[in-house]
């Protein structure tokens, strides 16, 4: 049993290494990193690498993977629409979170990247059918620089500051896989959701 996982950045494979040896021993991982995905989608929008996302899962497929998870909330939807060809369930690793958050009224998403918000947001009304969700979202000035810089600490305490700052919500989502950890440095008492450990339980399941 093999899951095939799809990244824009090397630092998210330690992340689901861990959580896989901590939630689901014996599943096997193959990490695909490409960075370029993320850079041109931010370009040129996400569809422009549907072509490519496609041919990475197809491959992945043909040596085994049962499923595929894209860890990238950019790209996230692109890659869900390719399992329609491959025959194989492909799923994006923020949808769980949002499902979790779409039963809130007042949501916040938290973001450190612009290109991440359009996706996010589509992901949260899809969630959300017809209920009334409110949602608002906060850009993390300055912590995707840290992040591009290899600054994770700088990045995470931006991060858990903005989460700190937020009063008015019933829950409160970080867009990316790379805020994760920043859920460990908030002193905020509502609740803060992220897409690693969600995201990858659905993923196993798919993959059984």
């Amino acid at each position: 049993m093999t899951l095939a996982l799809l990244h824009t950045s090397p630092v998210h494979v330690p992340v689901f290494d861990a959580l896989r040896d901590t939630d689901h021993p014996g599943l096997g991982l193959r990490h695909l990193v490409y960075e370029d995905l993320l850079t041109r989608a931010r370009e040129s929008g996400p569809e422009a690498v549907s072509g490519k996302i496609r041919a990475l899962l197809a491959g992945a497929v043909a040596e085994g993977a049962s499923a595929a998870l894209c860890t990238c909330s950019t790209i996230g939807g692109v890659a869900e629409s390719a399992a329609a060809t491959l025959g194989v369930p492909v799923l994006r690793v923020d949808r769980p979170m949002a499902a979790a958050a779409a039963e809130r009224e007042r949501v916040v998403v938290l973001a450190t990247e612009s290109a991440t918000l359009g996706p996010t947001l589509a992901l949260l009304a899809e969630e959300a059918g017809d209920r009334p969700v409110e949602v608002r979202t906060v850009m993390v000035d300055g912590a995707w620089a840290c992040f591009e810089a290899g600054d994770r600490d700088g990045c995470l305490d931006l991060v858990a500051a903005a989460v700190d700052a937020v009063t008015d919500a019933d829950v409160i989502v970080l867009a990316q896989v790379s805020m994760a950890d920043a859920v460990t440095r908030t002193a905020t008492r509502i609740p803060v959701l992220s897409s690693p450990r969600p995201g990858l339980a659905a993923a196993a399941a798919a993959a059984r």
